[in-house]
């Protein structure tokens, strides 16, 4: 009995054992004023704009994806010493690096600015995930309550993917599929929805 209660256990304990890396960043005044974003090692990451919120947006990175922002966390040592600059700058925002093996401790950093280029190079991973959520929410707020607004929001997304920073881009598909083939949309809005979605699933 105790070894059928052990196996059923198992599947629990390897969940809770893989490893994650949580961004989080604070800014009083700016939009959003509060991020946090989270990603384990199968790239399911979450995002949200308040600590407190019980259901943030869920969604999976490519396996490319999740390799390189762990990557990153690995050459920064797990987040294992200080990685601010120390330089006389402007308030950027506190933002923080946390690491979580899953079966130990976990280990954060907090810092302003820093130089260092594995940092800036993970930092710019998670501002191009919170670029892409905001657009997600954008265009999410539009499908709903404002269906003139779609077009920009379908527009701005486009320039955000031309720029190379729409991150996990099929989490879109389900809110421009919903535009395509409901009429009560601009048409110009549905015929690029259908461009987009198009243009999405053709990416491998």
């Amino acid at each position: 009995m105790r070894l059928a209660g052990f196996l059923f256990l198992l599947p629990l304990i390897a969940a809770a054992a893989e490893p994650k890396i949580t961004f989080s960043k604070s800014f009083p005044g700016s939009v959003p004023a509060y991020v946090e974003i989270t990603v384990d090692k199968t790239g399911a990451a979450e995002y949200k704009e308040d600590p407190k919120d019980e259901d943030p947006l869920k969604f999976q990175l490519q396996p490319e994806e999740a390799s390189a922002i762990f990557s990153l966390g690995d050459r920064l040592d797990h987040f294992n010493h200080a990685i601010e600059s120390g330089l006389k700058v402007a308030n950027m925002g506190l933002k923080t690096f946390r690491y979580d093996p899953g079966d130990g401790a976990s280990h954060e950093v907090k810092f302003n600015y820093s130089e260092d280029p594995e940092a800036k190079t993970l930092l710019d991973w998670f501002e191009r995930i919170s670029e892409t959520e905001r657009a997600l929410i954008d265009l999410e707020r539009a499908v709903r309550f404002d269906k003139l607004g779609v077009q920009d929001a379908i527009l701005r997304i486009e320039v955000t993917r031309d720029q190379k920073r729409l991150i996990a881009e099929k989490q879109f598909l389900p809110l421009l599929d919903r535009v395509v083939k409901n009429e009560s949309y601009l048409h110009m809005a549905r015929e690029r929805a259908a461009a987009l979605t198009e243009s999405i699933r053709a990416t491998k």
